[in-house]
């Protein structure tokens, strides 16, 4: 990833591909509110199809931005992507509502879009065009990405501590509005101390592999946030899905007992195993899972 440059059909094919899903994950929902034949099954398959395909999205901009030069940057864009994710899901597990402001999903889509084409057409040479202080193109559309996910964080968080809609300011299930905060953190937090306290390059040399690492805990832990709000139930802190990253951390911890690179095919892997209809099953009914 760090020096590879995809031809420039593969962009252009990337952009065509993100405009057609999100197209098409429009047209759905409003057939199915025009049907009568939205489901809570309905919801989860869209927003579980939106969760799992935000980091191949987000590697997308990785790649025809040349970011995998500075590893970090990858895992940061990553970091930003779940945790925007989330917190959109959280405030609409506080509120009952998913809500939408003015530069939301579709704008980011369609930016991710535009970087695309760009690369499609003028190679992915031009992002590394210095524009001001010396730094590059690619560092400007990164940390304006960053101060925009920051202020739209920060809409979340006013959501959230403004109350929820149950009782005593509670979420739709009754309980703490702060309680989300902590599955996120056990999402973030390990993959930032494993990326950082390792003695290895590992991680920098297989930057693609632990992003979409990343990417599957994050997904599964704003899935059983989407199940939560649905079902209207409490959200459980422990979940098998953080035995992946976990299991990281401790082999850092005991001088790397088992080899890094492996380790990390298998905490990918992992969640996969995870990612079933169990915990789906035991939230709602049989009726309420059919789509009509």
């Amino acid at each position: 990833m760090k020096n590879f440059q995809a031809p420039s059909w593969a962009y252009l094919q990337a952009a065509l591909g993100l405009f057609f899903y999100q197209t098409l994950d429009a047209i759905d929902g409003k057939q199915a509110r025009r049907t009568g034949s939205s489901s809570p099954l309905g919801e989860l398959f869209d927003h579980g199809c939106d969760s799992m395909t935000q980091v191949f999205v987000t590697l997308n901009i990785c790649y025809a931005m040349s970011l995998g030069t500075v590893p970090f940057g990858v895992l940061i864009v990553s970091v930003i992507s779940v945790v925007m994710f989330y917190c959109a899901h959280w405030s609409t597990y506080c509120t009952g509502q998913l809500r939408f402001s003015k530069f939301d999903v579709t704008e980011a889509q369609m930016s991710v879009i535009s970087v695309l084409l760009t690369t499609a057409v003028f190679g992915s040479g031009v992002w590394e065009t210095q524009i001001m202080f010396g730094y590059t193109l690619k560092y400007f559309v990164v940390g304006s990405s960053f101060l925009v996910s920051i202020y739209q964080i920060h809409g979340y968080v006013h959501v959230i501590f403004s109350g929820g809609v149950g009782k005593n300011g509670s979420t739709i299930a009754g309980t703490s509005v702060l309680f989300p905060l902590f599955p996120l953190l056990m999402v973030v937090l390990p993959f930032i101390m494993i990326y950082t306290k390792t003695d290895s390059t590992v991680f920098d040399d297989h930057i693609t592999l632990f992003s979409l690492c990343f990417g599957a805990v994050g997904a599964k832990a704003t899935n059983r946030l989407v199940i939560a709000h649905m079902s209207k139930s409490e959200l459980r802190l422990w979940d098998w899905i953080y035995v992946g990253p976990l299991a990281m951390m401790l082999n850092q911890y005991y001088n790397y007992v088992i080899d890094e690179y492996a380790l990390l095919w298998i905490a990918t892997v992992e969640p996969n195993k995870f990612l079933n209809n169990r915990m789906l099953l035991g939230k709602f009914d049989e009726e309420e899972l059919l789509i009509v």
